[in-house]
């Protein structure tokens, strides 16, 4: 059971930028090409960036509403809770919520910053990038160090740039990287090439975990005419898929102490894909070329780490997946989470866990993965 001195770390939540972001910590003369917030005739707050415009969707930010209302229409910042955006009433809503501290997913940019990938102008990009990772650093957990763990963008189009901008970041206190699940579905080389070696070299040296999102590598494909509770149930698919990627590479081999984290997928698929990829690997490795690879199992119990928001699948089998590979996350302000009830139903999930496994799971295997430690 969860008991109460623990302090619950949620390893998945999401930041809205507010509106000058950007527009403080750019260099003059590239504020009006870089992204911007401005209200329009409809009373939507619209981002301006790249000759596109977008907006904030009403379902990245429906703390504290009726499910009846849940909508992705566009949402001013008034039509939210002020600690979407605001580091000092997030404080107050994790305090409602009985979380004391989290990691948080950046919104415009896109979770691991696809929206600047996407974008022409690469060099105005990269800048980008590093504005919004010291808004991060100088302004969000600014605010409260002790209770929001520091995540970095990378410019991972460009993997010069984004090497020098891991050493940037850990230098200045970062404690993890969010990157791409999938960049071959982005047209860039695969996990499974040597291009991303000085990538994974930087993280280890660094001691920060690569965070991949689901979604961050694209959407699940649907059936068409397919309603979007659909697509929302399969975007676990893609943790699945990268997981079993990484599990069937021979990335750990040339980097031994580095560690992955698959944010916001979900635990319950866990035990079957160990099974499926132990029994496929007993089989097929000696013509596949993985003959002399390791087991994906204890391929994933020394570097890879799933965190749930309510699995009951998931924890039913902790002994399958292994007790110092879950999380627990919160996704606050988004349509998973269950703010401001967060403690109450992570408290019911454990309570025939032991508690000593209920402290990891909601505490202590966050700040040792994330290199977070008590205050």
């Amino acid at each position: 059971m969860l008991t109460d001195d623990v302090q619950i770390v949620s390893v998945d939540d999401h930041l809205i930028e507010h509106g000058t972001v950007w527009s403080d910590r750019l260099p003059a003369k590239l504020v009006e090409r870089g992204p911007r917030n401005i209200r329009n005739d409809e009373g939507h707050d619209v981002w301006h960036y790249d000759g596109q415009t977008s907006v904030n969707i009403g379902l990245n930010a429906v703390a504290g509403k009726d499910y009846k209302d849940f909508g992705i229409d566009p949402v001013s910042y008034d039509d939210m809770l002020p600690g979407c955006y605001d580091i000092t009433a997030r404080v107050r809503d994790m305090d409602t919520d009985g979380i004391h501290a989290q990691l948080c997913f950046p919104s415009f940019p896109g979770f691991a910053g696809s929206t600047f990938f996407a974008a022409a102008d690469k060099g105005l990009a990269a800048l980008c990038v590093s504005a919004w990772n010291d808004f991060v650093l100088d302004e969000w957990c600014a605010g409260a160090p002790d209770r929001q763990i520091p995540l970095a963008l990378v410019p991972y189009w460009d993997v010069d740039a984004t090497v020098a901008e891991i050493e940037r970041v850990a230098a200045r206190g970062s404690k993890a990287i969010s990157f791409t699940e999938a960049p071959h579905n982005q047209g860039l080389p695969s996990m499974h090439t040597d291009h991303w070696d000085r990538v994974f070299a930087a993280a280890q040296a660094a001691d920060m975990p690569l965070c991949l999102h689901f979604g961050s590598g694209g959407a699940p494909s649907v059936a068409p005419g397919g309603p979007f509770t659909a697509a929302i149930s399969l975007y676990g698919l893609n943790s699945v898929q990268t997981t079993v990627e990484l599990l069937n590479s021979r990335i750990f081999e040339r980097f031994p102490r580095l560690r992955v984290a698959m944010s916001e997928g979900g635990i319950g698929w866990m035990p079957w894909v160990l099974e499926r990829c132990d029994y496929v690997w007993e089989r097929h490795r000696w013509y596949t070329g993985m003959e002399s690879a390791r087991r994906p199992s204890e391929i994933f119990s020394e570097h890879i780490f799933g965190c749930f928001i309510y699995d009951d699948a998931g924890l039913a089998n902790l002994d399958r997946i292994g007790i110092d590979n879950v999380m627990f996350e919160g996704d606050y302000p988004h349509s998973d989470s269950n703010w401001p009830n967060a403690r109450k139903l992570l408290s019911e999930s454990l309570a025939t866990v032991p508690d000593d496994h209920a402290r990891k799971i909601a505490e202590t295997n966050a700040r040792r993965v994330f290199n977070f430690p008590r205050s």
